[in-house]
């Protein structure tokens, strides 16, 4: 980060009130009549009725729109382990983004553990104040096993975000970036780089999308994850295994269709570009420092369609447009698992709402001059007001299609 740009952010973290989050009283509170409802003796009415009917915390409390996003700082954007203490501006920024797209109220809750054990039993204690919980920046692969198990107790969504919005947009992202270059997904040949949380469930979302578990090659450090490796081959990536001759990225990326980059900087050259398929599809999405620089990869090849993890460039894949709309949905269904149809319907529901025409307001707030779906527009972008609730409408739709 720039000296000034450093600066800037720091003051304005440390700027009164600290820090980037607060709590508002959202009944009135001006009279002494108030006040007897808001605590004693008015509050024993609502503690009676959850408990003969837990079901009603969601009338008379907070609960339905309220969801802890949970971090032990082990993985923190691209930052690596800093603690859980030092985790907390990006919980208290992630609360922002939630209450500033879709209108939901977040604690953070910073975890000073790094045994999966313990996030679990502090998060199955504290999950009946909350109506959904949010996992954040907590390393693979502890966060399959804390996410797994918390998704099989607790009777509320779990979402680990680095995992499934990730998905969710590169997913949407795919659908637009086949359709422009006249691909499908059943026959598309990707290259996966990267075998993390973000990995997984991108893999995992895509081939429900209908992409061929066979034509998706994941490589991470030591090259290409194949069918009978033994070196570095951790638990979960025993799925993303193929049969195959090829050992390394280069090797995998001969006639490639796609690449998707979940990883880390200058993973890729321009020469194992220009050896993919004509008109290759591009997602470079490591940050700060994308797998291959956006103009080295547009060098590389004729008409690529290109997406990065960075705003400075078109087609950034950005959580963002997944998360809120993903929980007012499910938080408004008052569902109790976020499901796989639930994260496709998502992902299509972005699709579409970028080829449809951009609102004036939107070109405003980018100040651009016009904006259409084609190589350089194939998601909308975050302050579109109609991301969220086209996102939430395909999770509720798709809920209730369960």
């Amino acid at each position: 980060m720039a000296g000034d740009m450093r600066e800037e952010a720091l003051q304005y973290h440390r700027a009164e009130p600290r820090g980037k989050t607060g709590i508002q009283v959202t009944k009135p509170c001006a009279t002494q009549h108030d006040l007897s409802l808001a605590y004693t003796p008015g509050v024993a009415a609502p503690v009676k009725e959850i408990a003969r009917d837990p079901s009603t915390a969601y009338e008379y409390t907070n609960k339905g729109n309220l969801v802890a996003i949970v971090s032990n700082g082990t993985s923190v954007l691209g930052l690596g382990n800093q603690g859980a203490l030092a985790s907390k501006p990006v919980m208290e920024g992630k609360a922002v983004l939630f209450k500033r797209f879709a209108g939901i109220d977040v604690y953070d809750i910073e975890i000073d553990s790094e045994d999966p054990q313990e996030i679990i039993r502090v998060v199955e204690r504290i999950a009946p104040t909350f109506g959904a919980i949010c996992l954040e920046d907590i390393r693979s692969p502890e966060c399959f096993e804390v996410e797994r198990i918390l998704r099989e107790r607790l009777p509320i969504p779990v979402f680990h975000d680095d995992q499934h919005g990730t998905a969710i947009v590169v997913a949407a992202a795919l659908t637009n970036a086949l359709e422009l270059t006249g691909r499908q997904f059943k026959s598309a040949r990707i290259v996966l780089s990267g075998a993390g949380a973000a990995a997984v469930a991108t893999r995992r979302l895509l081939i429900r999308m209908g992409v061929q578990e066979s034509n998706v090659m994941t490589c991470d450090s030591r090259g290409v994850i194949y069918e009978g490796r033994t070196e570095n081959m951790k638990q979960h990536k025993y799925e993303l295994a193929v049969k195959t001759e090829h050992r390394t990225i280069a090797d995998a990326l001969v006639g490639a269709d796609v690449f998707i980059g979940v990883s880390r900087g200058r993973t890729i050259s321009g020469e194992m570009v220009q050896n993919m398929a004509e008109s290759p599809v591009i997602f470079a999405l490591a940050n700060p420092e994308p797998e291959i620089a956006y103009d080295e990869a547009q060098r590389a090849r004729g008409t690529p369609i290109i997406a990065t993890g960075r705003s400075d460039y078109p087609n950034q894949v950005n959580n963002v447009l997944a998360f809120p709309g993903v929980f007012r949905g499910a938080l408004d269904m008052r569902s109790r698992e976020i499901t796989e149809p639930m994260k496709a319907a998502a992902a299509r529901a972005l699709a579409a709402l970028a080829r449809q025409p951009v609102p004036q307001e939107v070109l405003e707030a980018y100040q651009i001059p016009s904006l259409s779906f084609g190589h350089e527009y194939i998601l909308p972008k975050p302050l579109d007001p109609r991301v969220v609730e086209v996102v939430a409408q395909a999770v509720q739709d798709a809920a209730s299609g369960e």
